[in-house]
């Protein structure tokens, strides 16, 4: 049975059990500002290099601040995570980044992302934003994931956020 939950600061490490296996065939690029699908082929056969340190420092950032953590767990294996950042960003300042989203592959297509994302987008609410912003990676599967729950291309990524992933597709979901 899949159980979901907060996360503990201390409980991150388990974000690296997640199974992030996949095979993209297509990426999507901002052409003019609008989406072009291009063939591009990776066989990611888990977290890409470097990464683990990176985020594990901004994800330990994150929730030492008060960002949100909530993890979704099969017995006690974490399956899927979302994080949301603190601090609001934007102009206004009114948004709140969604700063990580992750379903293990076995467990894709599920709805189990989607249920972490309105998770995620409820405690933004709370937190009193009017927007969620996403930098989201220019894989089909989670261009269309992101599209599909309703996200739309950010008029105006934040500049600091595109400076640092500028081959992401900057998103938006508007919360009211």
């Amino acid at each position: 049975m899949i159980i979901g939950r907060m996360l503990q600061c201390d409980e991150l490490a388990l974000v690296w059990t997640i199974d992030r296996r996949e095979v993209i065939h297509h990426t999507y690029r901002l052409v003019d500002g609008a989406l072009e699908l291009r063939p591009d082929y990776f066989d990611m056969q888990g977290w890409p290099p470097g990464d683990h340190d990176l985020s594990t420092r901004l994800l330990r950032a994150c929730c030492d601040y008060g960002g949100w953590c909530y993890g979704l767990f099969d017995g006690d294996r974490l399956i899927g995570v979302a994080v949301l950042e603190s601090r609001l960003i934007g102009q206004p300042a009114d948004m709140l980044q969604l700063v990580f989203l992750h379903v293990s592959r076995d467990y894709r297509d599920q709805g189990l992302g989607r249920q972490l994302f309105l998770r995620a987008a409820e405690a933004a609410r709370v937190q009193g934003a009017r927007r969620m912003y996403v930098s989201a990676t220019p894989s089909e599967h989670t261009i269309h994931f992101y599209l599909g729950v309703g996200c739309i291309l950010s008029p105006e990524p934040d500049p600091a956020l595109l400076a640092l992933e500028p081959d992401d597709i900057h998103l938006e979901f508007v919360l009211d």
